[in-house]
């Protein structure tokens, strides 16, 4: 054999030297090693004979039958041929170059008692004098301990990293479980346990290597004392071990599922929250009784506190969520209201109104619904909504007249009915599949005027939430309604109203044709000041006026009367107009104060008919000139002065004489027509009057001078809301019948 110095010696010579050598090599080895963390051994021969070794080398490979010398290794440890570590020592004797081995992972044992372990190690070779190879020599130190720390940091470094990153809480519990499973030296079963929001019992988390139909059986378990090692730890807020399940009267009500299951030993440890509160246990399960370690109970305690931050983090996030639902939930109820209520009362039509309440609540609100009012005493439906034509065709053939039908008691009480069945009563419930309804009062001063009915089908229920909003939705849907109803009723007495101030119809004045224009301001909610009037006197003569009353509304409506009424009483009485004018000044003065105070602007005349046209006399009382627009299509004004009504006793009127031709026409017009603006705030103004007017084609007739003046105004104030009543009157001399 082959020595370190590569010289050759005779056997004979060297045997003696060599074992006295080698002898006081392995007394200086052995006293070194001797009670030592590290691990000696001393083998010779090819067969690798264990001559000695320290305690550690005992304690490492196990067992009191292995604490014995004058062995083979490979006999001693059978296990290790397989993992190629005899062939290792059987290079080293063979070639007498040493092996060194860093973190070397080697199974000692066999079956149930082999263990996992991690050296690192040197193999060197036993020389005798002469330099050759007599044995091998083992010195190592194991170092499964700090390989199982390492592990251990960089699976809990990858938890950290997953709980950073906000895992899913069941990838991150069934991580930790494996990890912990993989971790512990002997065979452990990991189970994590979730407690209820109150605490009360504890859901399934994760447990990888127990048997499904375990994890099933505890699902929900309650927490209290001897409910288990994981009820009674979750109880009690502090660890219970459980050594033998077998005897442990914890488990009393669950031994035979333990039995089933395999597990003999578990100890449980409660997973609390900074603030104490309970968010789950955390489960070590063993298939043999077994007492823990320290190293047992702080894996636990480490993991114990892992769990604690993933839970507690997943909590968080969900809160995070829950409360950015419920406010997203909120915006859009918040957007379902606002556009539902746009639309409610962008027409101001109650049938209309109720017919887009229907729209909006299916299918938002419901499957179906149906909306009933109460007319003449009796029930009418007024509106469906449905997915299908059909259906729509179902519902408005049905109409509720039984006192024992929903609509019937919630007309009657005002109060929301609720119900998981089909409405009471005949009805295609059945060919519509209903399986609930909820049915809401219409509400105007806490009467009931109508019904809201939605309609649940298939799948589909009512819970607190869709109650409350298509409560909310009903209640805006009446006053919606509620004030459609009253603008159509103030729209049509002011139309009556104004009526009645106005001429019903035009009379037919000899020798001359007659047309009217009124277009309110706004709404026509408000009764107009802008009054005109055509009457016949004696002789053949007819009297006409046209004026504006300051201010609108009801005060305005009795100035208008008084305005009107004085003069066609007083007209046939008086000589003239200045006269008339006088008169209803004077009644205007004399007014009492709580029928207004505001002035009034006017222009009176008298027409006489003869051959040769219209014979006009006018007086202008504060109001805007009249136009004369003559049989060459001619737009003059007619300057008189005078002024307002209504200001003092003294009039200061001028009478004013003009002819109206064949064809000729005179214009009476309210400031409404000039002072109408466009866009951008500018008014049409006189100078845009004459030049419409001006458009008139000779001998057009009086309908098609309002049409032309009017068509202008219209282009220039576009969709512009006009401020102020519009009134017009217009008299054309007509040529003498043949």
């Amino acid at each position: 054999m082959t020595g370190a110095s590569g010289r050759r010696t005779p056997l004979s010579a060297q045997v003696p030297a060599a074992r006295a050598a080698d002898s006081g090599a392995e007394g200086d080895l052995r006293a070194l090693f001797g009670q030592s963390m590290a691990v000696f051994a001393s083998l010779s021969g090819p067969a690798h004979m264990l001559e000695a070794a320290n305690p550690a080398f005992f304690a490492a490979i196990g067992g009191p039958e292995r604490t014995r010398t004058g062995v083979p290794l490979g006999q001693l440890m059978p296990e290790l041929v397989a993992q190629g570590f005899i062939g290792l020592l059987d290079r080293v004797y063979r070639t007498g170059e040493a092996h060194v081995g860093r973190n070397a992972r080697v199974i000692l044992g066999e079956g149930e008692e082999a263990r996992e372990a991690f050296f690192d190690f040197t193999y060197e070779p036993r020389l005798d004098a002469g330099g050759n190879v007599t044995g091998v020599r083992v010195i190592g130190v194991e170092t499964t301990q700090v390989q199982h720390a390492q592990r251990l940091t960089a699976e809990h470094r990858a938890l950290l990293e997953q709980i950073a990153r906000q895992a899913p809480l069941p990838e991150v519990l069934e991580g930790m479980t494996r990890a912990i499973e993989d971790l512990a030296p002997e065979e452990v079963l990991v189970s994590v346990l979730l407690a209820d929001e109150d605490g009360g019992h504890l859901r399934h988390g994760a447990a990888p290597s127990l048997p499904d139909f375990y994890n099933r059986a505890i699902d929900g378990i309650a927490t209290g004392e001897g409910v288990g090692s994981c009820g009674t730890a979750a109880h009690r807020r502090r660890p219970v071990i459980v050594t033998d399940i077998a005897t442990d009267p914890f488990w009393d009500d669950f031994r035979d599922l333990a039995d089933k299951a395999g597990v003999a030993a578990c100890w449980s440890t409660p997973i609390l929250a900074r603030d104490g509160s309970l968010l789950g246990t955390f489960a070590m399960y063993h298939r043999t009784p077994r007492t823990p370690r320290e190293a047992d109970l702080a894996l636990a305690r480490l993991f114990t506190d892992t769990a604690a931050l993933a839970i507690e983090r997943h909590r968080a996030e969900q809160a995070r969520r829950t409360a950015e639902a419920r406010e997203q939930a909120a915006r859009d109820d918040l957007a379902f209201l606002l556009n539902a209520s746009t639309a409610l009362s962008s027409e101001l039509d109650a049938l209309q109104t109720l017919n887009r309440l229907a729209t909006a609540c299916v299918p938002r609100l419901a499957p179906l619904g149906t909306v009933d009012v109460v007319e003449g005493g009796r029930v009418r439906r007024v509106a469906t909504a449905a997915p299908t034509p059909h259906q729509q065709d179902l519902l408005a053939s049905h109409t509720p007249v039984h006192d024992t039908d929903a609509v019937a008691r919630v007309l009657s009480s005002g109060m929301t009915e609720v119900a998981r069945r089909a409405p009471s009563g005949p009805g295609p419930w059945r060919e519509l599949g209903v399986t609930g309804y909820v049915c809401l009062p219409l509400l105007d001063r806490g009467t009931a005027f109508g019904a809201v009915t939605l309609l649940s089908t298939g799948e589909h229920a009512f819970d607190g939430h869709t109650v409350a909003l298509a409560e909310e939705l009903t209640r805006r849907a009446a006053l919606a309604a509620r004030n459609a109803r009253q603008y159509t009723h103030r729209a049509a007495l002011a139309r009556d109203l104004q009526a009645g101030l106005l001429l019903p119809d035009l009379p037919r004045v000899p020798g001359a044709e007659v047309a009217t224009y009124y277009h309110p301001a706004g709404e026509g909610l408000d009764i107009g000041g802008d009054f005109y009037d055509v009457f016949p006197l004696e002789g053949g003569r007819w009297a006409f006026l046209l004026g504006d009353v300051c201010g609108r509304g009801a005060i305005a409506a009795t100035t208008t009367a008084l305005v009107r009424h004085t003069a066609r009483a007083v007209t046939p009485l008086l000589p003239n107009p200045e006269a008339v004018v006088a008169a209803v000044n004077q009644a205007l003065i004399n007014r009492p104060a709580g029928h207004g105070t505001g002035f009034v602007t006017l222009v009176h005349g008298r027409l006489t008919p003869t051959k040769h046209g219209l014979d006009v006399e006018l007086v202008r009382a504060g109001h805007t000139m009249p136009l004369h627009l003559d049989a060459r299509g001619t737009v003059r004004t007619v300057d008189v002065p005078g002024t307002l009504l209504g200001i003092g006793p003294e009039t200061h009127l001028t009478a004013h004489r003009l002819l109206l031709r064949p064809d000729e026409s005179l214009l009476l017009y309210t400031d409404g027509i000039t002072e109408a603006r466009d866009a951008d705030g500018e008014q049409f103004g006189e100078d845009r009057l004459v030049a419409a007017l001006a458009d008139v084609p000779p001998g057009t007739g009086p309908h098609h001078v309002i049409e032309t003046l009017t068509r202008a105004v219209r282009a220039f104030t576009g969709d512009h809301d006009i401020d102020d009543d519009q009134a017009v009157l217009v008299l054309t001399a007509t040529r003498p019948e043949e």
